[in-house]
């Protein structure tokens, strides 16, 4: 497997295919299931190419493939869009190829609960958008989904290996991970947060021009053209350095290391990826960068924040700075502007939803709980996609009866129609606890209200 310019790299190659290989035979009490963390990027795609090459090699050998592959991808609910379209059709080409070849191998898609979602967290709950002191994403998004099917592939079969793409070349802080946890003498680590789960980093020695040469060189697998993803790298590129010449095709021009993750993610000071492909001629996304700017802009603004966290401290600084959480107006200030800029965005892409209907129906339950009935989620969606949807929380008979019967005091009538409105739309959340203390909290607001006046 040499290519020219390149000596020894094919039998570098070589000796991480005979690796896995060793690996997948080896046996042990559970059969330990293999799962594959895949992104889509250029390093879990060389990692899922090397594991399929290796089974097929055992396959033609006339070997029983008795260890299941679990491919698991962890979809934010905020991912690029350009990313996603891609990973949705690999994806579904893994799927699909693996039946047809007849391997152990399946497609899982992990994503958070609802409630953890970025627009329930931001919007519904008014967390201020992550920064590096303020990293709510990575655990909500991110680490729960994933160990939650990891935990229960553990369950099922007693313990799994997790089979990473990190390679020691990436970053001093990779290799000192990977370093850290690595047992000395073996192949697999401990994992750093799951019991009775192992990783095992195959790739971890490849170098960034052996990656691409991969991606280039060797056909999928699973029958994908892997150019889409080179030019995908390549549109995204901001940064020449450490970028590769591809040397197995003349057409190939340098290609970054650029990484891809959340569209709106404010922990990076600059997403150069999405800058990268705006200029390379995806115009459309030029809104969401904008979008993603502004709440980078905005985060710290005392004005659009509370003096209290949602547990109800304080949260004023010295100088009387609020840090607490977003108010209410900017809260439906954002969800009016994300709005606007999805259908904008469908105008190119009809199926690009930035939020979806579930994280709409929750954002208005999570109003509900913080004592906003004035605007709801259904009035700014009408106001933005010129709907007229109204909002009904009860029949038209059991409406005549309640202004009837609270026609002494129209307040009563407004009061019963939010807590009315509370015990709806609870149970349309994962974790329906709560509703007591919520419909508690509301008739008390009410007394003080009233007792004000």
């Amino acid at each position: 497997m040499e290519h020219s310019g390149k000596s020894g790299l094919g039998s570098r190659i070589e000796h991480i295919l005979e690796e896995i290989t060793e690996q997948y035979l080896e046996k042990d009490r559970y059969n330990r299931p293999w799962i594959i963390g895949f992104s889509g990027g250029k390093d879990s795609t060389v990692l899922l190419t090397l594991v399929w090459i290796a089974m097929n090699r055992l396959k033609e050998k006339g070997e029983n493939l008795t260890r299941r592959v679990y491919v698991v991808c962890n979809d934010t609910m905020v991912e690029n869009p350009v990313i996603e379209e891609y990973v949705i059709n690999v994806l579904d080409k893994i799927d699909r190829a693996a039946k047809e070849q007849k391997m152990p191998i399946s497609v899982t898609r992990t994503t958070p609960t609802i409630e953890d979602s970025f627009w329930c967290c931001v919007i519904g709950k008014g967390y201020p958008v992550p920064n590096n002191s303020f990293r709510f994403c990575t655990e909500k998004m991110k680490i729960k989904p994933t160990s939650q099917f990891i935990t229960d592939q553990v369950s099922a079969d007693g313990e799994a290996i997790v089979l990473v793409g990190t390679r020691l070349s990436e970053s001093q802080a990779r290799e000192r991970s990977i370093k850290r946890h690595e047992i000395k003498g073996h192949r697999l680590s401990k994992h750093p947060l799951n019991p009775n789960t192992y990783t095992y980093a195959p790739i971890k020695e490849l170098m960034l021009e052996e990656v691409w040469w991969i991606i280039n060189a060797i056909p999928s697998p699973w029958g994908f053209d892997n150019k889409i993803l080179f030019d995908i790298y390549r549109d995204a590129s901001a940064d020449d350095y450490e970028c590769p010449t591809v040397v197995t095709d003349d057409s190939h021009r340098s290609c970054g290391q650029s990484r891809f993750g959340c569209w709106i993610c404010t922990v990076v000071k600059e997403d150069k990826s999405m800058s990268s492909l705006i200029n390379s001629g995806v115009v459309w996304m030029k809104p969401l960068l904008d979008f993603r700017n502004r709440l980078v802009e905005n985060r710290n603004v005392s004005e659009l924040r509370c003096d209290t966290r949602r547990n109800g401290q304080r949260a004023v600084d010295e100088t009387g700075h609020n840090m607490g959480n977003y108010t209410m107006a900017y809260r439906t200030q954002l969800l009016r502007e994300l709005l606007t800029i999805q259908k904008e965005t469908q105008d190119y892409r009809a199926s690009i939803d930035l939020i979806t209907n579930q994280e709409l129906i929750a954002i208005q339950v999570l109003w509900y709980r913080d004592g906003n009935f004035s605007t709801t989620v259904n009035d700014i969606y009408n106001e933005v996609y010129g709907y007229n949807i109204p909002n009904t929380n009860m029949g038209l008979q059991e409406r005549i009866l309640l202004e009837k019967s609270c026609s002494n005091n129209p307040k009563h009538f407004t009061l019963i129609q939010e807590l009315l409105a509370l015990q709806k739309n609870k149970v349309l959340l994962m974790r329906k606890y709560g509703l007591q203390t919520d419909l508690e909290s509301r008739l008390e607001n009410y007394i003080k209200e009233e007792v004000g006046k």
